[in-house]
């Protein structure tokens, strides 16, 4: 996975969500419920898919038809490139 503008990349295994796979490389990607109704972690997807395994994660039709993810729900089923906003460098959890 990339994170564009910081063009860091790191693994996201499919099993993990966005957010999950991002804090275990030392990345800190906004967030807050971790259940995709706050839509504090809302991304822009330049490349890729994702699955979700809620029944309706909280993005309208048009959001999701313009590119936008919630990575904390989010599970990559391709190589990603997301945009995303002030992303930060933690140390990687174990």
């Amino acid at each position: 996975m990339l994170i564009l503008p910081a063009h860091w990349q790191f693994p996201a295994a499919a099993s993990q969500t966005l957010l999950q796979s991002a804090q275990a490389a030392g990345i800190r990607l906004p967030s807050s419920c971790r259940n995709g109704t706050c839509r504090a972690c809302i991304c822009k997807m330049h490349r890729g898919h994702v699955t979700y395994r809620i029944e309706w994660p909280g993005l309208s039709a048009d959001e999701k038809r313009e590119g936008y993810i919630l990575p904390c729900v989010a599970h990559p089923a391709s190589a990603l490139e997301i945009e995303v906003p002030h992303p930060s460098r933690a140390a990687p959890s174990p």
